[in-house]
């Protein structure tokens, strides 16, 4: 991307961040989809320098994790006590020197030839801060090429805003820059400046490592100040020069929670309206999130209030949304998900899902497939064609091509102790309020009566049946339920006298009028397991 490679990068993510006011270090925080971390480290990782290093110290272990979790070639370096930025530079130079004096002590052993190796670092060092999220390579090449192409000593980039507070402020004279004040050190003329640095340096390696030794500690936080080599880079005569971007929202940084949320929005704003010109429909973009590595296939339709996390696939003529969340989902051409919220599953083309689904991991969706209303998907696999319409949980399964599980079915796979796998054939047909106790197979053609509990496998071709016949106890309500508003109906549809009563019914009627005694069955109500209500 740049004209030549840095001899390194070195990504500043050893502060605290106490405005974030939180548990967690502030460059873990994460918008797009990536933690801001991350974002410098994406774009720090396409300059493609020889060395890249992450300065760390608060939350050393959370950070450093994190950082090698994205880069594992990156070098974590640590930050001593001595505060400021420029003594974070100052040892991650050094460790920098480090490793390129160990590289040259393989490099000059004998059999290697060539020249010697260099014994510290030289060339080309950009200097970034870690919460600076939409900072991207583009503009970090356009830098460093200037760097290049200058033969620059220091470059720094700047941008300039309506209100400076809080920022250090470019120094000039004539036009040249000669220094870098930091707020609290400002005169109240150097704060009407509104040029301000943003962090973000190309450095020549020599230039750096001795300035850097010459940095104290003298100004109003007693920090050292990487912004001090910039001054003392003029004075020795060295070429210094500012490059700066008109788009203040790439050097935005993130200090509190406020900042977080502003920058979110406009990274998603911009990776919204990218996609729209790459030919993907947005109904709304004000309601509609996509993270950064999100990947979108022409015609596709994004509808109100979808969120698109992590790395989603969605496949050409698609329609996702409206209300719709998925995390790590793989989707195939012209599949419709609609109200659903699904996480590391795979939709295969012509798919449909919705309304109201969930599709928890290990959810594997075959061509044509159907996941409808109110059904919840774990570990599942669910062949081509096959349909799962409404109010049923299929865990750990495998239903096979054409099927079709009926309402409120459920995958019984979890035994207390350990989970258990369900196989429904192809071209099964399954009755509703279906218990499937795994593990159990339904053979291939097979169907199920409703409220059938499946125990046992059932053979290709066959039916199975649990249910039993059904027993009318006639004028249960109205001996039972006296009063109600049922009762009320009953009475009003039997004010025949009776005429559409069995003559059991009839006779029972008449002793509950006349105060006579109740039989046991009167005592019974629905659902008891005494005498024949088992049988309903």
């Amino acid at each position: 991307m740049s004209l030549t490679r840095p001899a390194a990068v070195v990504v500043l993510a050893a502060g605290e961040g106490t405005r974030m006011k939180s548990r967690t270090p502030k460059v873990l925080h994460g918008i797009g989809g990536r933690s801001l971390l991350g974002h410098a480290l994406t774009a720090a990782r396409a300059l493609e320098p020889h060395r890249l290093a992450v300065v760390v110290r608060h939350e050393r272990d959370a950070v450093a994790a994190h950082a090698l979790e994205i880069d594992d070639d990156a070098m974590v370096v640590d930050q001593d006590e001595v505060p400021g930025t420029g003594r974070a530079v100052q040892c991650a130079l050094g460790a920098l020197d480090a490793a390129t004096h160990a590289a040259s002590l393989v490099h000059d052993e004998p059999g290697h030839g060539g020249e010697l190796a260099a014994r510290e670092l030289e060339g080309a060092v950009v200097v970034m801060a870690g919460d600076t999220p939409l900072l991207d390579a583009g503009t970090l090449a356009e830098l460093l090429r200037a760097h290049d192409e200058d033969g620059n000593a220091v470059t720094v980039l700047t941008t300039t805003v309506e209100n400076p507070f809080g920022y250090g402020r470019i120094l000039r004279e004539e036009g040249a820059v000669v220094g870098v004040v930091e707020e609290r050190d400002a005169t109240p003329e150097q704060r009407e400046i509104r040029e301000i640095n943003t962090s973000t340096y190309v450095f020549d390696a020599a230039v750096l490592r001795e300035a850097l030794g010459a940095v104290d500690q003298d100004n109003d936080q007693g920090e050292v100040y990487l912004t001090d080599v910039v001054a003392l880079a003029h004075r020795k005569g060295l070429s210094v020069r500012a490059i700066s971007v008109d788009d203040s929202w790439l050097v935005e940084g993130v200090n509190d929670r406020a900042q977080l949320a502003a920058l979110g929005a406009e990274l998603n704003r911009r990776t919204v309206e990218s996609w729209m010109r790459e030919g993907v429909t947005v109904v709304d973009p004000a309601t509609t999130w996509i993270d950064v590595e999100v990947e979108l296939a022409r015609d596709v339709a994004i509808l109100p209030g979808t969120q698109l996390h992590g790395a989603t696939r969605v496949g050409e003529g698609s329609t996702i949304g409206p209300d719709t969340t998925l995390t790590d989902v793989t989707v195939g051409a012209g599949v419709t998900v609609v109200r659903t919220h699904g996480s590391d599953a795979v939709l295969e083309d012509g798919a449909t899902v919705g309304p109201f689904a969930f599709l928890r991991p290990g959810t594997h969706l075959g061509p044509r497939g159907k996941i409808g209303t109110f059904v919840e998907t774990k570990n599942a696999q669910i062949g081509a064609g096959s349909k799962v319409p409404h109010l049923t949980y299929v865990g750990d399964a495998e239903i096979g091509e054409e099927s079709n599980i009926g309402a409120s079915s459920v995958f019984v796979n979890y035994d207390g102790v350990h989970k258990h796998r369900t196989v429904i054939g192809s071209h099964a047909r399954t009755g509703s309020d279906n218990m499937f106790v795994a593990p159990v197979t339904v053979g291939d053609g097979a169907y199920t009566g409703a409220g059938t509990t499946i125990r046992e496998d059932v053979p290709p071709g066959a039916l199975s049946v649990t249910g039993a016949s059904q027993r009318i106890i006639e004028g249960w309500v109205l001996r039972r339920r006296p009063g109600t508003p049922a009762a009320a109906a009953a009475e009003k549809a039997l004010s025949d006298g009776g005429a559409g009563l069995s003559p059991q019914a009839r006779a029972e009627r008449e002793r509950s009028a006349d105060g006579g005694a109740t039989t046991p069955r009167d005592q019974q109500a629905p659902g008891n397991t005494d005498e024949g209500d088992t049988q309903r």
